[in-house]
C-alpha cells in the first residue's frame, strides 16, 4: 500500500494518536497504575544494596524485646533508658516512629488512680514526692536530640508545635504542600522537650505501595516537616529550614508558580516535586540495619554501631500493624520506610520525575508514531511486527537508561502500550486495504493473467498502471484447423465440451509462461507478454509457450482418439500459432459498463496475419523476426519466407519453430542446411538449383513440411514465367488475411 493511496490513511493515523494523548491528558487508573509498574521495575532490575557504612540504624521493638521486656507500651523509663543509651553512645540524633498520647498507665500516679481510696492516697502522696514516668522521659528528651513523631489528621485536633522555622525563597508554595486540618501529638510535656517533632504520616499510591515520601506537610499555614527530615535537622543542630520555590534565584519558572524545587536542611540540599515530596531509590530490607531494642538495654551494642549515627526507633511487631509496602517488598516495617528515606538523602540519591517528562512521553509518543505510521505502509507485515518490536523496545530501554544513569522517571510503559496498538492498529488498516486490493486485483485479472503474474502484481500494484499505455509486447494468434467440419460432426453439448477440453490446456501453458489472455475468439486465442507486468524475456516466453502447446495439444489428441467422441471417427486437431513482436497500446478498453484488459495497435493486425500464414505454409508455427532478434534464448528455426502482409509496405522474415516440426533432431539439422541453400538459390532466382535444392529437402522426409515444398514448387513454375523486376529478393506479398 502506497502512503497516499487511501484518503483515509492519514485521518486514521492522527484520530489514533489523538485518542492516545487524551487517554494520556486524561490518566485513567491504568495508565497511572501502569507508569507505576514501570517505575517499581526500573528500582527492581537496578535497587540499592545495603551499605553497613550508611549513617542510619533503626532500633527495632521487635517480638524477642517483647517477650523479654514486656508487653507493649512499655513505661516511660524503659524508653528513657533506651533513649539515653543511645546518646550515651554519642548517636547524632533519635527519632521516635511512635507516638505517646496517653499518660504511662504504668507511673505511680496512674495506678493510684485505679485503687481504692486507701491504697490510692498513700500512692497519691509517694508519687508526689517522686518524678512520674513521663516526667523522666521528656528530661531525657530536653537533654537529648531527640525527635518524637506525631500524626496529622483531618479531624478537629490541635495544631503541632512549631520547633524549626521556615524560609521561603521565590514564589509561596504552601498550596502545593500535602494539607491536614489537624495533627495527633504526643503528650505536651513530651513535645515541649523534644528538641524536634515530625509527622509519621505516609501517602501511599493507590495500590497502597509507598513510593513517594512527603518532607513537608501543612496544618493550616502552618508547615510540618516529617520525622526523617526532623531527624536530619536536629542532627545537624539547624534551627530553620530553606524552602526553594518556583522563581527563587537560580530556579527560574518563567514567571509561573510551580511549587517547590529544593529544600534546604542544614548543609544538605535535597531536590523534590513541587509538593516537597521525593521519589525514594528504596533498597531491599535488611536485618542488617536493625539493631533489636533488648540488646540496646542490656548495653551489648558496641559504640561504633551508634555514634555519629541517626537513630530511628520503631517496630517490626507484627501484632503493632506498622507494616508497610515498597516496590522491592511487600510489607516492611514503617520504620524503615523513614530509615530508607534518610539513606536516600545522605546518600546523594537523585530520583525525580521531572517537569518536563510528561511533554517529553507525548513527543516520544508523537514522533514515534507519525514514524511508524509513514514505515508500515511500505513494509510486509512481518516487518511491520519486527519494527513495532523494535520501537517499542527502543522506548522501553530509553526509559531504563534515563533511570539508570540520570535517575529521572519517566514513562516509557504507556508510550510502549500506545505505540503497540497504533503499531497493530495501522498493521490492520493497511493490510485490510491490501486484502480489499488485493481481492480486486484477483477478480480483475483472475481470467486472464497466470496466477504468478497476480500474486506480483498483488505483492506491488505500482507495477500496474492501466488505461492506454504503450509498450512493447509479445503477442500470440491461435487457432483450430478446420474447425468447421470438426463442428459439423458434434452436437451443441458435445461442441462445448470439445473447446473447453482444447483451449483450457492451450490456456495453461500460455499463463505457465507468463502470459496474458487476451480474449477468446470461439476457437481461437490472443495472448500477449510483457504486460500488464515488465517481462524482458518476452520473446522468450512466448516461443515456450507454443512449444508447449503444441506438447499439450498432442497429449490431447491422444486422449480424444481414445474416447472416440460419439463414436464418430476420430479427426486430429491441429493448431496454427502466430507470433510476432511490436510496440502496441495496452490498457482497459471498452465502455464504463464492461470493458477488457487487451491490446491494440497494427502489431497485433501482423500477428493475426502471421497465423494465416501458417494455414497457408501448412506449419503449425510462424514467428516474426522482430520476435527471434528480441529473443534473449536462441530457438532453433527454420526460416520460412520474406512476406509482406496485407496492410504493410515492408518485407517481414517469417519462420517457424524446428521443435515442432519433428522428434528427430538429426534430420531437422540435415534440413536446416539444404534448406537454406533452397531459399538462397530460390531468392537469386536460380530457379532449376532451386528446385534441385527443394528436391533434396523434400528427401529429408519431414512429413509437416509437404505443404510448405509443395507450396514453392508451384511459385517456381509460376515464376519462371514472370518477369520480375532486377531488385526482386523473393518476397512474397499477401493479398488474403
Amino acid at each position: 500500500m502506497r502512503l497516499g493511496s487511501s484518503r483515509l490513511y492519514l485521518p486514521f493515523v492522527v484520530l489514533l494518536l489523538g485518542a492516545a494523548l487524551v487517554v494520556r491528558v486524561v490518566d485513567p487508573f491504568f495508565v497511572y497504575g501502569l507508569r507505576l509498574l514501570a517505575f517499581d521495575w526500573y528500582q527492581r532490575l537496578n535497587h540499592q544494596s545495603y551499605d553497613p557504612e550508611t549513617p542510619v540504624r533503626i532500633v527495632d521493638i521487635d517480638e524477642r524485646s517483647l517477650a523479654m521486656i514486656g508487653q507493649w507500651p512499655w513505661p516511660r523509663t524503659i524508653m528513657r533508658d533506651v533513649l539515653l543509651e543511645l546518646t550515651g553512645k554519642e548517636a547524632a540524633a533519635v527519632g521516635f516512629d511512635v507516638l505517646f498520647v496517653e499518660p504511662d498507665r504504668l507511673s505511680i500516679e496512674e495506678i493510684a488512680k485505679r485503687l481504692p481510696a486507701p491504697q490510692a492516697s498513700a500512692l497519691m502522696q509517694q508519687a508526689a514526692e517522686e518524678r512520674t514516668n513521663d516526667q523522666a522521659f521528656a528530661d531525657a528528651l530536653r537533654d537529648t536530640p531527640s525527635v518524637l513523631g506525631i500524626s496529622l489528621t483531618n479531624g478537629s485536633t490541635a495544631s503541632p508545635p512549631r520547633k524549626a522555622g521556615f524560609v521561603i525563597a521565590g514564589d509561596d508554595p504552601h498550596q502545593f504542600i500535602p494539607a491536614f486540618s489537624g495533627a495527633t501529638g504526643d503528650l505536651a510535656a513530651l513535645e515541649t522537650a523534644a528538641k524536634g517533632v515530625g509527622a509519621i504520616n505516609w501517602q501511599p499510591d493507590r495500590d497502597q505501595i509507598v513510593r513517594r515520601v512527603p518532607l513537608l506537610y501543612r496544618v493550616a499555614a502552618e508547615l510540618v516537616p516529617s520525622l526523617s527530615a526532623e531527624v536530619l535537622r536536629v542532627a545537624q543542630g539547624a534551627s530553620t529550614y530553606l524552602l526553594k520555590a518556583a522563581n527563587a534565584s537560580g530556579e527560574t519558572a518563567f514567571g509561573r508558580n510551580t511549587g517547590l524545587n529544593h529544600l534546604k536542611i542544614g548543609d544538605v540540599e535535597i531536590p523534590t516535586d513541587a509538593d516537597g515530596g521525593i521519589f525514594v531509590s528504596f533498597r531491599p530490607s535488611n536485618p542488617a540495619s536493625y539493631i533489636p531494642a533488648w540488646k540496646v538495654l542490656s548495653g551489648e551494642v558496641p559504640q561504633d554501631d551508634i555514634a555519629g549515627r541517626l537513630i530511628l526507633v520503631g517496630t517490626s511487631a507484627p501484632g503493632l500493624l506498622d507494616l508497610r509496602a515498597t516496590p522491592l517488598n511487600s510489607a516492611i516495617p514503617g520504620v524503615e520506610v523513614h530509615a530508607q528515606v534518610l539513606e536516600h538523602i545522605l546518600a546523594g540519591r537523585s530520583l525525580v520525575r521531572p517537569d518536563y517528562a510528561l511533554a517529553l512521553e507525548e513527543s516520544i509518543l508523537i514522533l514515534l508514531g507519525l514514524l511508524l505510521a509513514m514505515i508500515l505502509p511500505r513494509i510486509t507485515a512481518a516487518w511491520a511486527a519486527v519494527s513495532g518490536l523494535l520501537t517499542i523496545g527502543a522506548v522501553l530501554i530509553g526509559g531504563w537508561l534515563a533511570f539508570r544513569v540520570w535517575g529521572l522517571l519517566i514513562d516509557t510503559a504507556y508510550p510502549a502500550l500506545a505505540l503497540g496498538c497504533m503499531t497493530a492498529a495501522l498493521t490492520f488498516y493497511v493490510y485490510r486495504g491490501a486484502e480489499i486490493q488485493r481481492t480486486a486485483i484477483r477478480s480483475a485479472f483472475s481470467h486472464y493473467l497466470a496466477p504468478q503474474v497476480i500474486e506480483e502484481i498483488i505483492a506491488d500494484p505500482q507495477k500496474l498502471e492501466l488505461g492506454g499505455e504503450v509498450r512493447k509486447l509479445t503477442l500470440m494468434f491461435c487457432d483450430v484447423r478446420n474447425f468447421t467440419s470438426i463442428s459439423e460432426q458434434l452436437s451443441a453439448a458435445e461442441l462445448t465440451r470439445f473447446v473447453n477440453e482444447l483451449l483450457t490446456p492451450l490456456s495453461e501453458a500460455i499463463l505457465n509462461h507468463r502470459g496474458t489472455v487476451d480474449k477468446y475468439m470461439g476457437d481461437a486465442i490472443m495472448a500477449f507478454w510483457n504486460a500488464p507486468l515488465d517481462d524482458p524475456q518476452h520473446a522468450d516466453h512466448a516461443c515456450e509457450a507454443a512449444l508447449e502447446m503444441m506438447a499439450k495439444l498432442k497429449t490431447l489428441n491422444q486422449q480424444l482418439a481414445q474416447q472416440n467422441i460419439s463414436q464418430r471417427m476420430f479427426q486430429e486437431v491441429k493448431i496454427g500459432i502466430g507470433i510476432n513482436t511490436g510496440e502496441c497500446c495496452v490498457g482497459n478498453f471498452g465502455s464504463s459498463i464492461r470493458f477488457d484488459y487487451s491490446a491494440i495497435g497494427d502489431e497485433v493486425n501482423v500477428t493475426s496475419r502471421l497465423e494465416g500464414l501458417s494455414k497457408i505454409y501448412g506449419v503449425a508455427s510462424v514467428v516474426g523476426e522482430r520476435t527471434l532478434a528480441q529473443a534473449k534464448r536462441k530457438f532453433p528455426v527454420l526460416e520460412l519466407d520474406n512476406v509482406v502482409v496485407k496492410g504493410r509496405e515492408r518485407a517481414t522474415r517469417i519462420y517457424t519453430l524446428l521443435q515442432i516440426l519433428g522428434e528427430d533432431l538429426g534430420q531437422l539439422k540435415s534440413l536446416q542446411y539444404k534448406h537454406k541453400e533452397f531459399l538462397e538459390a530460390y531468392r537469386t532466382q536460380q530457379w532449376d538449383e532451386a528446385e534441385r535444392a527443394l528436391v533434396a529437402c523434400k528427401e529429408v522426409g519431414i512429413g509437416r513440411l509437404e505443404t510448405y515444398y509443395g507450396l514453392f514448387a508451384s511459385r517456381i513454375t509460376a515464376l519462371r514465367e514472370t518477369a520480375l523486376p532486377r531488385d526482386w529478393n523473393g518476397s512474397f506479398v499477401m493479398i488474403e488475411k
